[in-house]
Formats: structure tokens, C-alpha cells, sequence
């Protein structure tokens, strides 16, 4: 086995960034809006919820659509290709259960 893939490599650096794992979570259960990935995601600023949107969306794993209304409705949904990452974010959803414990929230 190799010691170093670029594929791996970047695999690992576009779900491993901070707060883009949460967010592709709380994607798997369905189209959802802003304000409930906000809600969903808690401690995140809504600057940094938006700039991981548009990166996820850059990489291919997120869609974003635009419904003109007032007021205007923006959902967001996993693409094939982020939905394919289902087994991967229950795997390690699954590994944290077991070997990680919660850290009590600072005061």
C-alpha cells in the first residue's frame, strides 16, 4: 500500500473540515433550509455555514436551489455524490459512539 493517495488525501480534506461532517449529516435526512441546518449544526456562525455550503457545493456534494417567493426559499440537498456518502458518515458516526466521549462544554 502506498503511503500517500492525493484521491484519499483530498477525500479526507473536503469532509474532514471543520463543520462540513456535521453538515453532511444533518443533510442525509433530506432537503432541508438554512435556518434548520442552523439549528441542526449548533456553535457554527451563520457566515461559516454559508461558506461551507458553497464549498461543499463546489465539490460537487450539495445543491443548492433558489425558489422565488417572498420571501425567497433556498433548500439544500445532498447530491448522488454526497449521498454516497451515507456508509462513510454512519461508519464514523458509529466509531465515535464507541470510542470517543463527549467533552463537557466550556463555561
Amino acid at each position: 500500500m502506498a503511503a500517500y493517495c492525493p484521491r484519499y488525501q483530498r477525500a479526507i480534506e473536503m469532509i474532514g473540515r471543520r463543520w462540513s461532517g456535521a453538515i453532511l449529516r444533518a443533510l442525509i435526512t433530506g432537503t432541508t433550509h438554512f435556518a434548520d441546518l442552523a439549528r441542526t449544526v449548533p456553535g457554527m456562525s451563520d457566515r461559516l455555514l454559508s461558506e461551507r455550503l458553497k464549498e461543499l457545493e463546489a465539490e460537487g456534494l450539495v445543491v443548492r436551489t433558489v425558489t422565488p417567493s417572498t420571501p425567497v426559499r433556498i433548500e439544500y440537498t445532498l447530491t448522488p455524490m454526497g449521498q454516497a456518502l451515507l456508509t462513510v458518515v454512519e461508519s464514523i458516526a458509529g466509531w465515535a459512539e464507541t470510542y470517543l466521549e463527549v467533552e463537557p462544554a466550556a463555561t
